[in-house]
Formats: structure tokens, C-alpha cells, sequence
């Protein structure tokens, strides 16, 4: 009965471990903060790598971020899309460049070059899929004549850039702290719109 709770203890205490430390952490330490004999820890991970793997995966997707669903978009008002977008910039913004999010980008960015398959299966898995859902949702506003025609998945990736490029350079040199701004924000979400307003 405890199997369950131990993985779940190995996996927060592995999660803590590699995002104060990188993947340098040791099982040792990471049975000892988990509260559980480093055996318990390889009786659910074979392997530091799986252990890393793992916890890899779903750091993942604590960036993933709902949009609502745009429908056939005809009855998506200007003020809808805005407020729609201004909610996925905000929980982007909030994701990407809260310490946590700053921390396990550092984690993963510094681990890829040993875990190139898992690297592109967690960008497939976390910014990707984000890229792609925000991408449809784009399109169909695009396709009701919301916004200017355009390649959705470009429109996206761009969005996503505005939200989060400098500001995510200035919280790794650590020259920034991240406040949730919904000004800055709001300036992001009317500057694309900006653009693409037809």
C-alpha cells in the first residue's frame, strides 16, 4: 500500500533535488529528503537517468496552458479574444518566469545535450503542445476573420515570444525578479493584436 506514497515522495524530493542542484544530485540525497532508503528509491526507478526522466516529464507539463475552446470563432467578439489571450499571457507569464518555472528551465536546458531523446519529447510534450493548442485556437479566430490570415503555428510561437523573451533572459542573469504584471501583460496581448487585427 505504501508503493504508491513512496514514488510520489521520491518524485517531489527528486523534483526539489534536481531543481536546487541539477542532475549532479544524488540518490543518496534524494532518498534522504524523500524520508526513504535509497533501495526504495531504484525499487521505482531503475536508474538515476529514469528517476531524471521522470521527473523531466512532468515538470513538462506544469507548463501546458489551457485556452478556451474559440468554436467556429464566429462568435468570438474582439473583447473576448483579448480577454482570452490576456488570460493564457498572464498563466504563461506566470509558469515560465516564477522561480519555479526559471529554475526548471535551467534543470532542463543544462541536461539536454546527455537526454536528446527525452529533450525533444518534453518540448513535444510542454511548449510544443502549448505552441499547438494556442496555434489552433489562433487559426480558428483567423478563420472567422478575428484576426489577419497568417501561418497560425508562427502567430503562436511569436505570441509566445513576446510573453516571455526578455524578460525570461533577465530572470536567468538574474538581473529581474518576476511580478505578475498584468500591465506589461496587457501591453504584450495589445501589441500582438496590433499586428493581427485585420
Amino acid at each position: 500500500m505504501a508503493a504508491v506514497p513512496n514514488r510520489e515522495r521520491v518524485l517531489r524530493a527528486a523534483t526539489a533535488a534536481f531543481m536546487t542542484d541539477g542532475y549532479r544530485s544524488s540518490v543518496e540525497r534524494i532518498a534522504q529528503r524523500a524520508g526513504v532508503a535509497k533501495q526504495t528509491v531504484y525499487s521505482h526507478f531503475p536508474s538515476k537517468d529514469h528517476l531524471f526522466e521522470e521527473v523531466a516529464r512532468e515538470m513538462a507539463k506544469r507548463v501546458l496552458i489551457e485556452l478556451e475552446p474559440a468554436g467556429d470563432g464566429k462568435e468570438q467578439s474582439s473583447d473576448s479574444l483579448r480577454a482570452a489571450l490576456l488570460r493564457f499571457g498572464l498563466a504563461y507569464r506566470e509558469k515560465v518566469l516564477s522561480e519555479e518555472g526559471i529554475a526548471m528551465f535551467r534543470t532542463l536546458v543544462a541536461e539536454i545535450p546527455r537526454f536528446r531523446t527525452l529533450a525533444r519529447a518534453i518540448y513535444q510534450g510542454g511548449p510544443g503542445e502549448t505552441a499547438a493548442r494556442l496555434a489552433d485556437y489562433l487559426g480558428k479566430a483567423m478563420a472567422a476573420g478575428r484576426l489577419r490570415r497568417d501561418d497560425p503555428q508562427f502567430a503562436a510561437e511569436l505570441f509566445m515570444s513576446m510573453l516571455v523573451g526578455i524578460d525570461r533572459i533577465k530572470r536567468l542573469y538574474g538581473v529581474a525578479r518576476f511580478e505578475a504584471d498584468a500591465r506589461r501583460a496587457a501591453r504584450i496581448v495589445d501589441r500582438f493584436l496590433a499586428a493581427y487585427t485585420p
